[in-house]
Order: C-alpha cells, then sequence, then structure tokens
C-alpha cells in the first residue's frame, strides 16, 4: 500500500486540494496530523467534502490548535508542546494520504519541524505554485528532500508558467504529476476530474 505525504513550498500554495485530489484517485485513507486554524473547518473537513468516494476514512490529526499559525507558535498559545512521538501514524489497510501543515522546516517545538515527522517509507508529493520566489522554494524544498532520499514528485498548482515549470523539472530531474489550474470553483466534480487524469501516475509512484 502507498503512503504519499504532502508538502508545499509555503502555506497557501494548495496543499489541501492536491490531498483531496490524491485522495480521490486513489481512494485512500486521509490523515492531517497537526491542524491548526479553525477547527470548525479543517482541513480534514475540506478533504471530506471535496471527495465522492465512500472508501476513504478521514482520520483523527494528532494535534488540532486553534491558531492559524506555525505548529510550535499555536501549540504555545493553546498551552501545548507538541512531541513528536505522540504522532502516530494511525493503522490502515488502505493508501494512505498525509497532509504536512505549511512547508516542510515548518518548526514543531524547538528542536523538530515538519520533516521530522516524513517517515523513510513515505513518497512525497511536492505542491508548488507560481510566485515570484517559488523556483528557488521549490528546488530548496526538493533538493532538501532528494538529499535525505526521498521518493519526491512534483504537483503544479495554478496559471501555467512553461518557463518556471521547465527549469524545475530539469534541475530536479523528478516526476510530475500534473497541474491544477485556477479553477473557479472546486468541488466533488473538479476533484474527480482531476483524480482522474492523475490517477495513473499516482498509482505508478
Amino acid at each position: 500500500m502507498q503512503k504519499i505525504f504532502v508538502t508545499g513550498i509555503s502555506t497557501g500554495v494548495g496543499k489541501t486540494v492536491a490531498s483531496a485530489i490524491i485522495t480521490e484517485a486513489l481512494q485512500a485513507d486521509y490523515w492531517k496530523p497537526i491542524q491548526s486554524g479553525d477547527l470548525d473547518q479543517t482541513d480534514s473537513d475540506t478533504v471530506k467534502n471535496l471527495i465522492s468516494n465512500d472508501r476513504t476514512n478521514i482520520l483523527p490529526s494528532s494535534y488540532e490548535l486553534t491558531a492559524a499559525m506555525s505548529p510550535h507558535a499555536a501549540a504555545e498559545i493553546d498551552g501545548v508542546k507538541i512531541d513528536r512521538f505522540h504522532i502516530n501514524e494511525p493503522t490502515t489497510d488502505k493508501n494512505l494520504v498525509i497532509e504536512g501543515a505549511g512547508g516542510l522546516l515548518v518548526p514543531l517545538n524547538d528542536e523538530d519541524t515538519m520533516f521530522d515527522i516524513i517517515m523513510p517509507e513515505y513518497k512525497v508529493v511536492v505542491v508548488s505554485k507560481h510566485y515570484l520566489g517559488s523556483i528557488n522554494h521549490t528546488l530548496l524544498t526538493i533538493g532538501w528532500l532528494q538529499n535525505k532520499g526521498y521518493d519526491v514528485s512534483v504537483l503544479f498548482n495554478g496559471k501555467e508558467n512553461p518557463q518556471t515549470e521547465r527549469i524545475i523539472l530539469h534541475k530536479t530531474g523528478v516526476p510530475l504529476i500534473g497541474r491544477i489550474d485556477e479553477e473557479p470553483r472546486l468541488d466533488k466534480t473538479v476533484v474527480a476530474r482531476y483524480a482522474g487524469e492523475f490517477k495513473h501516475l499516482l498509482e505508478s509512484l
């Protein structure tokens, strides 16, 4: 069974939509280990509302924090210290999609970062969105993961930028899963369409 960790080059680049598409494509279970922000409408809720299949289980987060901030800062506000050894991967007999919080080196506490909960057997999908500086952020993120020995793919989100995408793929050599275009709305139908487009590539990771 596949275990795919979805990270981004920054916050707000589309990790949750990408996670919903991957979850739908693989009819996987979904797990967000650390949720920070609006607990009335979490990323887990968003994924649940965007998928169509009836096989996916939305698994409970290890930490739910109220402030929309870096996990270490949100935890401090809530009077909690995140212990990465208390972030235990849930048991499932299905494929598993794990969505990170923020970028790869977002701190969990004074010692650990999001990277420290990515297990060696995970495949990693990096979500990249085009903005000034995004090439640097994408190359740094993918390069870090490659240097640590991870199997990495990239998924672009947003309006096409051929020059940016070409240089990222050329310099990293990672497989391209595809691109999520700027959609006027995101709903189950749109997610199912992308899931169908990406299914073959995701199954072959």
